[in-house]
């Protein structure tokens, strides 16, 4: 059986790009909840979510799923894509 081994070197640039562009959006996402007025706690709550994913998500530590950038902005009561509404640095 012939195995080759991939060699991807921009992969880090990637990978720390990608981890960026996460803490940004929990960044994004931090500041919508507290311009609603909105504990994290009450966030979780309404979007039926733990809330230490809430805190997860806000210091990007997780990059999470669709479902549930879809729960939170129906609890935010705005379209999902303001969620990613923000400057990429």
């Amino acid at each position: 059986m012939f195995t080759k081994t991939l060699s991807y070197p921009h992969f880090s640039f990637v990978k720390n790009v990608t981890k960026s562009y996460i803490i940004q959006f929990g960044r994004n996402l931090r500041s919508i909840r507290k311009a609603n007025g909105l504990s994290q706690e009450q966030l979780a709550n309404d979007a039926d979510i733990p809330i230490n994913q809430i805190g997860r998500i806000e210091r990007g530590e997780i990059s999470t799923t669709i479902h549930t950038l879809l729960l939170i902005a129906t609890a935010l009561e705005l379209p999902i894509k303001k969620l990613f509404d923000f400057e990429e640095q």
